[in-house]
């Protein structure tokens, strides 16, 4: 399940990770997988089409993919727990 994305309209998000958020002046960076996991999100897509992304641009297994979001929806609440 994913976590609350509202505040995500207003990130700004670049392709080699540098992720800006004007509501709180923090800079932050993501990995590839991680960028491609935030601009799913802010897209609203679901967990499963992002789960089906992932396998298809890095050809990993669901499994793969599943724990990735996982791990990075775990990093995310922890850096930003007021984005819950």
């Amino acid at each position: 399940m994913l976590p609350n994305t509202s505040w995500l309209k207003d990130l700004a998000i670049s392709e080699t990770g540098l992720i800006f958020d004007p509501s709180t002046g923090s800079i932050f960076t993501a990995n590839t997988t991680g960028v491609q996991i935030l601009m799913a999100m802010k897209e609203g897509k679901d967990a499963a089409q992002i789960k089906a992304s992932l396998v298809e641009e890095f050809e990993v297994d669901a499994n793969k993919a599943e724990i990735d979001i996982q791990d990075f929806l775990n990093q995310l609440t922890t850096s930003c727990p007021e984005k819950k």
